[in-house]
């Protein structure tokens, strides 16, 4: 049986009203003619929900990783980039279990991952971004606004680079990129926002954006709901201070993002 190049991650903690559709929708996806069973496999960590996500999950006979306990968003993902760099993978996408990443998404960032530059550099990671011409209308609350907006000067000051969604959970990684993600230490337990992609720019990761097309949930609740944007800012910001004092004053993992998968 052939070996398959692409694993899709879909994090859950309490989406049993939404995982199902989800699971389906990716089920309909074609990828240049190709059904996407015969393309990817699809993996969903369930980060100890209190709901029936596991359940839904088990009915359709998906594979699934639960977690002891509730670990955070970053711990879930971080435990499939550690599934896929075990069973080989040259590709990860990700994606919410909420119904929020329209599944339309994965052929472009899949075709995306692999289109070299005039330099002949692939992506390492590729944004599903919601605010880039040809994205999809989509509704975002005042706070969050603020919350974008400081993030986005933040990766500029940084890096130079400008990334118009930096709080977007809809990626693409090369194997390189979730090699690295996978190892202790680097990659943040709870919110792997715009100080990872701080990071990964800092050390010469290459990162792009496509635009993307987004829905707002309709069930379940949102781990950014109410004042949470202030507390999840706060601790983006303080995270991406101690990746400064690494990167800048320790010098720690320079130039990584130059080299080859084997030899991070």
């Amino acid at each position: 049986m052939k070996k398959k190049e692409l694993l899709i991650i879909i994090p859950a903690y309490n989406e049993g009203e939404n995982i199902q559709k989800v699971l389906h929708q990716i089920e309909g996806l074609e990828i240049d003619g190709k059904k996407i069973a015969a393309l990817a496999d699809i993996l969903v960590i369930n980060d100890a929900s209190r709901d029936s996500t596991g359940w839904r999950v088990k009915e359709l006979q998906y594979p699934m990783i639960s977690q002891p306990y509730n670990m955070g968003y970053g711990s879930a993902l971080q435990t499939g980039y550690k599934y896929a760099v075990r069973r080989g993978y040259s590709y990860v996408i990700q994606m919410d279990g909420d119904g929020q990443h329209d599944v339309c998404n994965v052929p472009v960032i899949f075709h995306k991952l692999k289109e070299a530059d005039q330099e002949g550099r692939y992506p390492d990671i590729v944004l599903g971004g919601r605010f880039l011409e040809g994205s999809a209308p989509f509704p975002v609350s005042f706070p969050k606004k603020m919350v974008y907006s400081l993030f986005r000067i933040l990766i500029y000051l940084m890096t130079k680079e400008r990334i118009s969604d930096p709080t977007t959970g809809l990626q693409g990684l090369s194997r390189k990129a979730f090699l690295y993600y996978s190892r202790y230490n680097q990659f943040d337990d709870k919110y792997p926002d715009a100080n990872m992609l701080i990071l990964m720019l800092l050390i010469r990761f290459k990162v792009v954006e496509v635009p993307a097309v987004m829905h707002a949930r309709t069930e379940g609740k949102s781990m950014h709901s109410g004042l949470k944007p202030f507390w999840y800012m706060l601790r983006v910001i303080y995270s991406t201070i101690i990746i400064l004092f690494r990167v800048k004053v320790l010098k720690m993992d320079e130039g990584v993002g130059l080299k080859s998968a084997d030899k991070i």
